[in-house]
């Protein structure tokens, strides 16, 4: 089935959702029929959160609002609707898809944390060499393009990452695993007091660990 769920963002602590003309053309139902039951039941939907929409244009030209659902939002206005084949199949992929989308938000959550401790333990090995404060984003650099073959720089840019935002909320689970691996690497070779060319040699003599994308890779999108 085609994709079902969406996030607004690569950020991750987005929020997966649907939308109503997800449920509308995959329920069976007409678009008008869906957003006659959001407004309908409005009230009872904004108890899990706030209804977001977006207007976009339309094949005849104009501009309509389509509304946006979280999981628990699109559950119950399902419960709506009468309980056909096409709503219940729609159902089962609906939540084998924010599933599949929170779990890989999950993973992602926990491989971030788990490299923060990984990036402390690289910034205190430079910290301790006595190095240059340069060489804070050298490092870094190095661990980003050895490890995913992009710099931090240039997946920013793709990915619409904010001066205030880190890039690594941008990055998928086997990503972050990926630097995080690096990080620790590099951080082992300052404590045996390597210079940053022979760190650079050594690291991208073991080959890049997970070859990535300048988008976010298909792996951590649900449902194509």
């Amino acid at each position: 089935m085609e994709r079902l769920v969406f996030t607004e963002s690569l950020n991750i602590d987005s929020v997966p959702f649907t939308t109503s003309d997800i449920i509308a053309e995959f329920s069976g139902n007409s678009r008008e029929s869906i957003m006659r039951l959001i407004r309908k039941y409005v009230k009872d939907l904004q108890e899990f959160g706030k209804v977001g929409f977006e207007i976009r244009a339309m094949p005849s030209g104009q501009k309509a609002k389509i509304y946006h659902l979280n999981k628990e939002q699109a559950t119950l206005l399902i419960t709506y609707l009468d309980n056909t084949a096409p709503v219940r199949k729609f159902k089962r992929e609906l939540v084998r898809q924010f599933f599949a989308m929170e779990s890989e938000l999950y993973a992602r959550r926990a491989e971030r944390q788990a490299g923060k401790s990984v990036h402390h333990s690289l910034t205190d090995a430079i910290k301790e060499s006595g190095l240059s404060p340069h060489f804070y984003k050298h490092f870094t650099d190095l661990a980003y393009k050895s490890a995913l073959g992009y710099t931090a720089k240039q997946l920013r840019a793709a990915r619409g990452v904010g001066k205030s935002k880190s890039p690594l909320d941008f990055l998928s689970a086997d990503e972050l695993m990926a630097v995080n691996e690096r990080e620790q690497q590099i951080a082992m070779l300052i404590t045996l007091d390597m210079e940053y060319s022979t760190i650079k040699e050594l690291v991208n003599r073991k080959g890049i660990i997970y070859q990535t994308t300048l988008q976010m890779p298909a792996k951590s999108t649900v449902g194509a």
